[in-house]
């Protein structure tokens, strides 16, 4: 049986809200729907602002709904804490830097065997990010440079999240949608799901789906037509990619 169980957030903060305020729910839901009391945190793509604040700012959304936030960084044996970790959460930030630190600390791998034995496993921004093949569809830049740009593969495609469409008239650059195009063109076998604000992937049971408010989901894939799937379509093929 399936035992992947995992929220992957597009981003924590919506304008105008309160960190986490848009999901906070939804990362409620899946904590009673798991029996969840504690949580162990990932701080490290947050570390421009100092693990303890980020610890402090994440727990006291958790502890709205009853549940105790723990952060990785008080630990001397990281590798032990996941292993006996109840869940996990892996926050937002920069994700070379994130995977740069789970490379080093060895709990890459652990935290990837973990999710794949059933452990429940949340990430939002960055930590989505990393359940994905690899790094290489993050809009974060390389501030570090992590051993490998592999990632945990706890789903079998890229993800992309704080997607958006939207075309500055002002900005002559690129788009997303022109650099996900190029990853595409150079890694022609893989998808990448594109999540907006306000969105996640929930898979549970081995069903996979979009969840959060009503917007939409931008799938890409080489030589074959971009589509945008709502919450209400059927996206299990991804997991056959």
């Amino acid at each position: 049986m399936e035992s992947r169980n995992l929220l992957l957030i597009s981003n924590s903060t919506n304008a105008g809200e309160k960190y986490l305020d848009w999901c906070k729910d939804m990362i409620a839901d899946f904590c009673q729907e798991n029996n969840i009391k504690k949580v162990l945190f990932i701080p490290y793509a947050g570390f421009a602002q100092g693990y303890d604040k980020y610890e402090k700012i994440v727990a006291d959304v958790y502890k709205t709904f009853g549940v105790e936030v723990y952060s990785i960084h008080h630990s001397s044996e990281p590798i032990k804490e996941v292993i006996s970790a109840e869940c996990i959460a892996v926050g937002g930030g920069n994700t070379f830097y994130l995977v740069n630190q789970m490379q080093e600390l060895g709990i890459m791998n652990a935290i990837r065997e973990r999710a794949f034995s059933g452990m429940p496993y949340m990430g939002w921004s960055a930590g989505s990010n990393v359940a994905g093949l690899s790094l290489k569809t993050t809009n974060d830049m390389p501030i570090v440079e992590p051993k490998s740009f592999e990632t945990m593969g706890l789903v079998p495609f890229q993800i992309n999240p704080h997607y958006t469409d939207f075309i500055d008239p002002k900005h002559g650059g690129e788009t997303r949608d022109d650099r996900i195009n190029e990853f595409i063109a150079a890694n022609q076998t893989i998808y990448v799901a594109a999540i907006r604000e306000a969105t996640a992937l929930r898979l549970n049971k081995g069903k996979l789906s979009l969840v959060g408010r009503d917007n939409k989901m931008k799938v890409f894939h080489h030589n074959s037509p971009t589509t945008e799937y709502s919450l209400k379509d059927d996206i299990n093929f991804l997991l056959q990619a």
